[in-house]
């Protein structure tokens, strides 16, 4: 006999990866929304987060969360002199040029990690990681329920960081009209450099959150940069709001769909979702008309 309560574990842990997912998606988003680039190399820095947590705890023997603060710190500087020294010098101002700059870091950062770090897979044992909360109609494991709630405080941080701050004004005037920016006083190059290095930080946090859970190999941005890109899709190009919403929709489906269908086939509604919403509403949930 079907056991409904499964369904409810699953469609909760769904919420809670979900919850990591759409702060991986902001970064993508916010880099769209501002320089209207997709940025290929979003997956790549994540697995270079990922391995910077690894080494962290395995060198210095650093708990992985307690990596957040240094790792977004890290990886804000990597994002603000990709785009202020590599993409604005090579780009020549062409949209064209940067998406390729972007694809070519993304496989040289790939590259570097197959050839320092080989293929292994590497995972961390911490002394809390089979531990579980049980709420009764479900059980929750400890780290999951951590990554899911410090990926909601971070998250509301960039979000407040972005709607009420001068920066964030000062973003949403440079995504709305350049031009129209610079003339009013606004370091156009200064505001793409510092959001490059705001979607880079929020991946710094998502590395360490999402390390104590997944594994990571040179190859796993592309995984995670996937499901971030069909967040994007669904939640609309450019929306701080969508990224939340679809982080979550789409960690429910990947993980009902890991139920139904198997851990290998888990992702088919996922993909399934982005055609769909490609066909029928191709601005997304909260995407702007154009």
């Amino acid at each position: 006999m079907f056991d409904f309560s499964i369904v409810i574990q699953s469609v909760i842990t769904g919420l809670m990866n979900g919850a990591v997912y759409a702060l991986v998606a902001l970064g993508l988003t916010l880099v769209f929304g501002v320089l209207h680039i997709i940025n290929f190399a979003h997956g790549s820095l994540l697995m270079i987060a990922m391995y910077g947590v690894f080494f962290a705890h395995q060198i210095l023997g650093i708990d992985p969360y307690l990596t957040i603060p240094a790792m977004m710190a890290l990886m804000f500087a990597a994002g603000y002199l990709l785009q202020r020294f590599v993409i604005v010098e090579a780009g020549g101002g062409r949209d064209s040029n940067v998406l390729l700059i972007t694809l070519g870091a993304a496989l040289v950062i790939e590259n570097l990690a197959l050839y320092l770090w080989a293929a292994d897979t590497r995972q961390l044992q911490l002394s809390y990681t089979l531990s579980v909360i049980d709420v009764g109609f479900a059980l929750l494991p400890i780290t999951r329920v951590i990554a899911s709630a410090a990926a909601c405080v971070i998250f509301a941080a960039l979000w407040l960081l972005i709607e009420r701050t001068n920066f964030g004004r000062a973003m949403r005037a440079v995504a709305k009209e350049p031009m129209g920016a610079r003339v009013v006083g606004i370091n156009v190059d200064r505001i793409y450099a510092l959001t490059m290095g705001v979607g880079a930080a929020s991946l710094g946090a998502a590395g360490a959150l999402m390390l104590p859970i997944f594994y990571v190999t040179p190859q796993v941005g592309s995984v995670f940069a996937l499901l971030a890109f069909t967040i994007v899709v669904l939640g609309g190009m450019g929306s701080t709001t969508g990224a939340l919403v679809g982080g979550f929709v789409i960690g429910v489906i990947e993980s009902l769909g890991s139920l139904f269908l198997g851990e290998s086939l888990g992702q088919i509604g996922v993909f399934a979702l982005f055609i769909a919403i490609l066909v029928l509403r191709p601005r997304g949930l909260f995407g702007a008309r154009v």
